[in-house]
Formats: structure tokens, sequence, C-alpha cells
């Protein structure tokens, strides 16, 4: 059978796998998380220097005049503000998520330290950048007060962009603790899909939106301002715009692809009939996306329980009944068909009871009524009852057969010869009939079973009887040799004319075994 290999992992092979080692669990979150911390810095700051250069050329920051702040102060805080937010954010963060580190189990007060450390990450890249916005306002301003709105104006935008990457980069790369929390059963209220969809617009459509606009105002409020510059600024915005817009959307869909994923290739595992606890997905998403993986987890336990209901069902009353029940509720009555019995009974089963113990007399009983299963099973019938020592084999109901008397035949002699290699401390009786019986459910509304009723069973559970003459061959009717296909019917021979317990006419008899002759009156 098909089998997944998607639900131990968490939607990304960078985040590797709920397998892998506490060490490997360390390395790959605080690697991932200080490179992810760099690069949202680093996307914030390449827009920062484009629409300081060019995108918004009015005032202009390329002077002479301002080559210490460009060169000296600008790097000296950027550099800074990387590894404050770097090494503080990371380290506190990673502190708190310790438990998941260190493989143990998180208790409330655990997922709630996470949850704000998750949070105290992003809104400290924020704050470096709101710091970036006071100090460089003043630093510039201090050489020329008209570019104090420009730069503030720059960094707080870039700062929004860094905050809304930061907030999808971290939510996504902390999923083995979200995964954590989750199986220990205490929830985890994360973003939604629309606030991470809101969060790509801000940072793709948004922010350089925002852009062409306070430069067409600033054009317009400006009349020194050429139309060039103008054209320029536009034109460099709406190029940021194309690249950013397009990581940004990436970003969301690497966001919402994982789970999505998992669910996908679940559901393609259960269309091939796989419902084991493998199918289970890993729910790391605190989103609805999250919900939507809970949610197909309890769907295949439901599905695995009716599966474990439908095959203890089968068990007890037959895979064919159960199957026929399932299709239609059963209802009390039967109707009238053709079938071929096959009736076993043991030998001697008092004095069995008397020389063993019960678990013993369970044991070889167990083993008796395997063979029996095995060879009905294999010629299409249904063991329809275990009375006791006994056992009822139908052929021919609730499933139609082609030939139901040839194959409750060759069942009694597969029977036969199945109990004498696998069971031979047991011996028993093998009588075989065929005719009309009503099969239904026999019983009350309350409770009810699958059964057959007719001469055919009495007749055959009567030849079993007559079979304990000789166990090493079963015995049919004459009527079952009738119905049976001209190569079936030669391996049975013409035995002898017997009276039947409670009957009155003679019933002929067949078995078998080689042709012998009958020396007895």
């Amino acid at each position: 059978m098909w089998r997944p290999n998607f639900n131990r992992d968490y939607g990304s092979t960078l985040l590797g796998s709920a397998d892998q080692s506490a060490r490997l669990v360390r390395v790959r979150v605080q690697s991932i998380l200080t490179v992810a911390v760099v690069l949202a810095n680093l996307i914030g700051i390449i827009i920062a220097v484009g629409l300081g250069a060019v995108g918004i050329p009015e005032p202009s920051l390329l002077r002479s005049d301002l080559v210490y702040v460009n060169f000296i102060g600008v790097p000296v805080y950027v550099v800074c503000a990387l590894i404050v937010g770097v090494t503080v954010g990371t380290a506190s963060t990673v502190k708190a998520v310790r438990w998941s580190i260190d493989d143990e189990v998180p208790s409330r007060e655990d997922a709630r330290r996470a949850k704000r450390a998750q949070r105290r990450l992003v809104w400290l890249q924020g704050a470096l950048w709101v710091g970036g916005a006071a100090v460089l306002g003043l630093l510039y301003g201090l050489v020329d007060p008209s570019l104090i709105p420009k730069v503030v104006l720059i960094t707080l935008m870039c700062a929004t962009v860094v905050v809304a990457i930061a907030g999808i980069y971290t939510e996504i790369l902390l999923r083995p603790v979200w995964a954590r929390i989750m199986q220990a059963g205490l929830g985890l209220k994360g973003s939604s899909v629309r606030s991470r969809a809101v969060n790509s617009w801000i940072i793709g459509t948004g922010i350089p939106l925002t852009g062409i606009t306070l430069v067409v105002l600033f054009g317009v409020l400006r009349p020194e301002t050429s139309k060039a510059n103008v054209l320029v600024a536009v034109t460099v915005l709406a190029v940021v715009a194309g690249f950013v817009g397009f990581g940004s959307i990436m970003l969301f869909v690497w966001s919402i692809t994982g789970p999505l994923r998992s669910v996908r290739n679940a559901m393609t595992a259960v269309r091939h009939g796989d419902v084991g606890t493998d199918v289970d997905l890993l729910v790391y998403d605190g989103s609805e996306l999250g919900e939507l993986q809970y949610g197909f987890n309890t769907m295949v336990g439901g599905l695995r329980e009716q599966e474990r209901m439908r095959d203890l069902f089968g068990k007890h009353v037959g895979r064919d009944v159960a199957a026929a029940a399932l299709r239609r509720d059963p209802e009390l009555g039967g109707s009238e068909r053709v079938v071929a019995v096959v009736f076993v009974d043991v030998i001697g089963s008092t004095t069995i009871a008397e020389k063993r113990s019960p678990t013993e007399v369970v044991a070889l009983l167990n083993r008796f009524f395997a063979v029996i299963v095995d060879a009905t099973e294999r010629s299409g019938g249904l063991v329809n009852k275990f009375e006791g020592d006994a056992v009822l084999s139908i052929f021919g109901a609730p499933v139609d057969l082609d030939d139901s008397a040839s194959a409750a035949l060759a069942a009694a002699r597969e029977i036969a010869d199945g109990l004498a290699t696998d069971v031979p401390e047991l011996s028993a009786g093998i009588g075989v009939s065929y005719g009309t019986v009503v099969a239904g459910n026999v019983g009350a509304v309350q409770r009810f079973e699958y059964t057959v009723i007719g001469d055919p069973v009495n007749e055959s559970a009567r030849l079993s009887e007559v079979a304990k003459d000789d166990p090493r061959y079963p015995v049919a009717s004459q009527r079952v040799i009738d119905a049976a296909s001209d190569e079936e019917a030669a391996r049975w021979t013409l035995w002898r004319e017997v009276t039947l317990r409670g009957r009155t006419e003679p019933t002929v008899v067949h078995t078998a075994r080689p042709p012998l002759v009958d020396t007895r009156p």
C-alpha cells in the first residue's frame, strides 16, 4: 500500500522533521532565526537606501555636507542595531523556547512565554527602526532641518516592511515550537491567513503606493522639483514595488502551502485506503490552516474508528453480512434462497473437555475453527455459526454464487484434509446439503442475527452424524451432487442409502473417498 512520508515535517525542508535530534533542533532554530532577522533588516536597509538616494530625490541626501552622516553616522547605527536586533532578539527567543529544544513537554506558561518571545523579537526590530528614525532624523536635521521629514518618513516606511516580513518569517520558522505546544493540547492562536495576506499587501503594495503618493505630493508642494526627478522617483518606487511585492507574495505563499500540501497528500493517502496512524498530520500552524490540519486528523480518527468497527462487525457476523447490513438498513425477516450448506461437528467433544483444561480446549477449538473459516472463505462461502464445537457454513447467501453446490463440496473436502493435517487431535463429521432455505435476520428488533432456516440445514447436521463413521471423509446428499458441476461430482462416490435421524425416507449419501463396496445392510 502507498505510504505517506509527509506527516512528520513542518512543511519545509528548511525546518527538518519532528524526528530530528534536540541538538539539531537548537541549531536549526537559532541559525534560521538569525538569518531571518538579518535578511528582514537587509531588505529594509536596501529599500531605505534606494528611496533615500533616488526614490525620493528631493531634498537630496547625496550632498558633500552629509558625508560624515552618510558614511559614519548611518553605518554605525545600522551595524549596532543589527547586532542588538540579532543577538538580543534571537537569544531571548531561544531562551523562551528552551523546553522545545530540550524535548520537554511545555506547560501553559511555556506556551505563553513562547508566543510573547516571538512578538517581542518582531517588535524589537520595529523599535530599532523607530529609534533609527529618531537618531538619523536628528543627525540629518543638524545639517539641514528640511531633511528631517524625508529621513523619518523613509525610515518609518521601511520599519513597517521589516516588521511585516519578520512577523511572517518568525511564525513560519518557529513551527517546531508551535507543533509541540499544540501536541501538548495547549492550543495556539497565531496570525490568521487574512492578517498574513494583509502584511504581504503592506509590504508589496501599501508601502510603495504610499511612497509614490508622497513623491507626487512633494513635487506639487515644491515647485522647484523637476518633472524628471518625479518620473525617476516613481519609476524607482514601481521597480521596488515589483521586486518586493513578488517577494512578499512568495513569502505569503510559503506560509500557507506547507499545511495545505500536507493535507492534500494526506487526503491522497486516505483516497488510497490508508487510514492508519501514519496518516495523522503534525499540526504546527496557529492559523485556520492549523485548524484544517487538526480537523483532518479528527476526520481520519473517525474513519479509523469506523474501519475498526466495520472490521469487528465483519469478524462477528461475517464480512458479506456486514457489507450487506452497511449498504442498507437491516430488517427482520428474510427471503427464499437456494444454497448449499456444510455442517462440521466435532467427535467426542465431551471427552476432550474432560481430559483438557478449558484454556487448552479453547485453543484447540480455535485451530479447528481456523481451518474451517479459511476453507469456507476461499470457496466464497460464509461461516454463519459457531455452535459450541460445531460450525455451520453457507454457500449462496447473502452473496450469490454461480455454483454454490460445487463450492460447498470443494470446501468440505478441503476442510477434511486441513483438519487431518493441522488439527490431528480432533476428528469431525462433515455433512453437505443443498436446497431452498429462508435467509435473513431472525430475532427481535433490539437484537437479531443473520441465519438460514430450512431443511438443508437440518439435513447437513444429520449427515455430519453419518460422516462420524469415518471422519476422514465428508459426506453429501444426492441433491448436492446433482446440482454440482460434473468435474466436482466426479470426485464423489455413491456410498449408501441411510435414513437420517428424524426422517422417514432414506437419503442417498455420497462420500469423497475412493469407490468402495458397502457390506453393511
